[in-house]
């Protein structure tokens, strides 16, 4: 056990706050799977962990998936078809949630289990930078939508390297993401018009999904 003067410590002298950052595939469940395909991301989280094992914490959950994605060549304006563009429309989900966890709390590998509550957006967005650029230099969102989220899930924690202040753990889980009735664009759900506007083919599904994730988390004191 490390000494407990460096900072706040479980009974076992391992740090009670926690970082962690991975990536995540998603994988669409019900309607939302027979409109969309597998998504990519990454997830993190914070966690505080509580009581004198820390078994039980307060735990932070973020992330983003891109579900959908389109890239082409177009000119820069009806004007100057010579100067072209690309232009890219990206499907995303953002969400975040707070909850309880409960975990073995001591030995090389760790099992747990956490819920949450939140919410979740679906966005799409479009942007356009130049062929030998890196950097948009413009940008809109095309469609979007806010929703209560519940998730569940849980993963196991492998011991990497540990001292007297620092705690290193392989993190694999997986997370249910209960989204509920959700607007939404898809990938080629945007169709550009003759008269320059546009026509956007809204979807209204649930949009639940699993999350798949493997990452490190770091405990620090």
């Amino acid at each position: 056990a490390g000494p407990t003067s460096l900072g706040p410590g479980t009974a076992s002298g391992a740090p009670r706050f926690h970082g962690g950052l991975g990536g995540s595939v998603a994988q669409p469940l019900g309607e939302f799977d027979r409109n969309v395909g597998l998504g990519y991301g990454l997830t993190g989280h914070l966690l505080a962990r509580l009581g004198g094992s820390g078994a039980f914490a307060l735990r932070v959950d973020g992330g983003w998936v891109a579900y959908g994605r389109e890239r082409r060549r177009v000119p820069l304006s009806p004007t100057l078809g010579r100067i072209g563009v690309d232009l890219t429309t990206s499907n995303n989900i953002l969400w975040l949630g707070v909850g309880p966890q409960l975990m073995v709390p001591r030995g090389a590998i760790r099992p747990y289990v956490h819920g949450s509550a939140g919410l979740a957006y679906f966005g799409t967005t479009s942007s356009v930078r130049g062929t030998r650029s890196n950097q948009n230099f413009a940008s809109t969102t095309n469609y979007d939508d806010w929703t209560p989220s519940l998730g569940g899930g849980g993963g196991l924690l492998l011991r990497v390297a540990q001292n007297a202040n620092t705690l290193v753990l392989l993190d694999l889980g997986a997370r249910y993401h209960a989204n509920g009735r959700v607007r939404y664009l898809r990938e080629g759900g945007i169709r550009d018009l003759p008269d320059g506007q546009l026509q956007l083919d809204v979807l209204e599904s649930q949009a639940n999904l699993v999350t798949y994730h493997v990452g490190v988390s770091i405990g620090g004191r």
